[in-house]
């Protein structure tokens, strides 16, 4: 695998810690702020709507940009919106820091996505999107611990500070493993968002958020799952939270690795239907510790194991345009993540018992296959229509 690849996903870990940190420490800014916390959870949900909005924005904005320059300046303004985080000393200039942080980070992420599809071999690109992918999984469900550790030895500022000093080794790294990247064939903006009337792609975008979105009705409300289930304490949770998160991170290297074997169309279907399968069997698990554990990281690693073949599925459709489409295939995620959360909640409201969450997943991550199918059957049709002419067109030649 190509070294580049690598010190992409270390850039995709390094501005992927800045979003859900912020979750695990809330209490601890919130006072130091001197604004509740529902006041601070606002912090959260701003990150999620600039990240998902300015992805395929800045993009487009940016599509005439020399690439490696775009990603290192790009990188320089996420610095700084981290030591604004470190400095910030009012709620008000604490946003002001998240949406240039947020803005930032999707671009990083989104180009490191583009960057990588372009330099990786097309019998790879999969494995290589995998890779990426286990960067920003990583980031998104180790950096809560990780945060908590540190705001406890340190204080909550360190977090942004430590990301802020990781920032500038990305910096140099890119700088110095990296040639000039050219930007290939720029659409003008028009053209770009008339790509979003593919429909083929448009039910693939939401075969991600759905899919997302029954993983995070059931992934935000898994602690009191956890302790209603298992009779769980917090130390104990904490150590259930590092094993999902290991899973998590290695199921993006497996869903990469799965479409490079199978191909992207294949491995799509498999892993939502197992992904929908683990959720409807987590809460008949929780009779067994170890089966429990079992069947969590299977859960765990399945979260993040669409990603790449997704990717892969969205270049091989819509090459041409497939940036833009990547970028809002991550707008898809994060719309995901804030849907599901939603929902989640009013399942619990309604039902008032954790166990049933796992089935609102389920059958949330059921409308994703649906979805996914869809497009697939799209795509297949498309082919076969695109081979009939291609015979007619042979048999009057001869």
């Amino acid at each position: 695998m190509d070294i580049r690849v690598f010190l992409l996903a270390i850039s995709a870990i390094t501005v992927g810690l800045v979003e859900l940190v912020v979750g695990g420490i809330l209490p601890v800014i919130a006072e130091d702020l001197q604004v509740s916390i529902a006041t601070a959870g606002q912090l959260i949900t701003i990150f999620a709507l600039v990240y998902a909005i300015a992805g395929p924005v800045l993009l487009s904005l940016t599509a005439k940009i020399e690439r490696k320059k775009l990603y290192l300046v790009t990188l320089s303004v996420f610095f700084l919106g981290n030591v604004f985080t470190y400095f910030s000393t009012t709620f008000a200039m604490m946003m002001t820091a998240r949406i240039l942080t947020a803005a930032s980070a999707a671009l990083v992420i989104v180009l490191s996505l583009t960057i990588t599809a372009r330099i990786s071999k097309p019998h790879v690109r999969a494995k290589a999107l995998g890779y990426i992918y286990m960067g920003i999984s990583s980031s998104l469900v180790l950096g809560v611990p990780i945060g908590i550790v540190i705001t406890n030895a340190f204080g909550w500022r360190t977090v942004f500070l430590g990301i802020a000093i990781l920032t500038i080794g990305t910096l140099l790294l890119i700088s110095k493993f990296f040639d000039k990247i050219p930007t290939g064939d720029v659409q003008p903006l028009r053209e770009q968002l008339k790509a979003l009337a593919n429909k083929k792609i448009v039910f693939a975008h939401l075969a991600t958020m759905f899919m997302l979105a029954g993983h995070y009705s059931v992934y935000a409300y898994f602690t009191p799952f956890l302790e209603t289930t298992m009779n769980l304490s917090s130390s104990s949770i904490s150590v259930f939270y590092f094993l999902f998160g290991i899973a998590a991170v290695a199921g993006g290297a497996f869903g990469g690795g799965l479409a490079t074997r199978i191909g992207s169309q294949k491995s799509i279907l498999i892993i939502l239907g197992a992904f929908s399968i683990s959720l409807f069997v987590l809460p008949y698990s929780t009779f067994s510790m170890p089966v429990f554990i079992i069947v969590m990281m299977i859960w765990g690693a399945l979260s993040w194991a669409l990603a790449p073949a997704q990717q892969d599925y969205i270049i091989q459709t819509d090459p041409v345009s497939s940036d833009i489409h990547q970028s809002f295939n991550n707008s898809a995620l994060q719309v995901g993540i804030a849907l599901g959360s939603g929902v989640g909640g009013i399942a619990f409201s309604h039902t008032g018992s954790v166990t049933s969450m796992p089935a609102v997943g389920g059958f949330i991550v059921i409308i994703a296959f649906v979805c996914a199918a869809i497009s697939l059957s799209m795509a297949v049709h498309k082919k076969k229509k695109n081979n009939t002419a291609a015979q007619h067109v042979s048999e009057r030649t001869h």
